[in-house]
């Protein structure tokens, strides 16, 4: 029994982390859209996918590890979340909590590495080129949070509150019930989804048919 579940929770992390067939873009990618669909709904402005930083003119930063490349693109950025004309750049990763990586720390050592990461690629460049600030926003595959995307998604719903007329904790639960959801369906595909060989469509003009009419 307790070899039967070694085995079945070595292929479920497998599963998890195995970039065949795309299931780890999607998961990351239905976050990055959810997010940008609750800014608008919470009346942010300027709402804009995977938004393209400004490029480098000279600028030092405080981190070797700084992203610097001129095509660096973040997640999500919209104006409006802090006050009415700041700007703020998020970056969104979901990790496998199953991972050897990820298992050997504690939950919230983790979400704090991995928040760490994100700080030290893009902060710098985001607060002194695009004049803007830099929220991680960082998930397990398990359905929790890290600190700073709850602080995040705390302000959101008090957005989406204040446009909408419904409570906090009405508005709260509804983005956390999104987004658990989002995680669910996606961490569901990528265990029962398909990795085998590419469909080859099959060509009837190489084949010759005898038809009986």
């Amino acid at each position: 029994s307790s070899g039967i579940n070694a085995e079945y929770g070595e292929l479920r992390e497998h599963c998890l982390s195995c970039a065949l067939g795309g299931y780890v873009y999607m998961r990351h990618n239905n976050i990055r859209d959810l997010t940008a669909n609750i800014l608008l709904e919470a009346g942010c402005k300027d709402v804009e996918v995977e938004p393209q930083l400004l490029p480098i003119s000279g600028e030092t930063f405080n981190y070797r590890s700084t992203i610097t490349e001129n095509s660096a693109r973040l997640d999500v950025s919209a104006r409006g979340v802090w006050s009415p004309l700041d700007k703020v750049y998020t970056d969104i990763r979901v990790f496998n909590s199953l991972a050897p990586t990820n298992n050997r720390q504690s939950v919230n050592d983790t979400f704090r590495r991995h928040e760490r990461e994100k700080i030290l690629n893009y902060n710098d460049r985001v607060i002194q080129v695009e004049k803007a600030t830099f929220m991680p926003l960082v998930f397990s595959t398990t359905g929790l949070m890290g600190p700073k995307a709850e602080v995040f998604y705390k302000r959101a719903a008090t957005l989406l509150s204040n446009k909408t007329g419904h409570t906090y904790s009405d508005s709260i639960r509804y983005i956390r019930l999104r987004l658990s959801f989002c995680l669910l369906k996606t961490i569901l595909i990528s265990i029962r989804g398909y990795r085998g060989n590419c469909f080859t469509r099959f060509n009837s003009y190489d084949n010759d048919f005898n038809l009986i009419i």
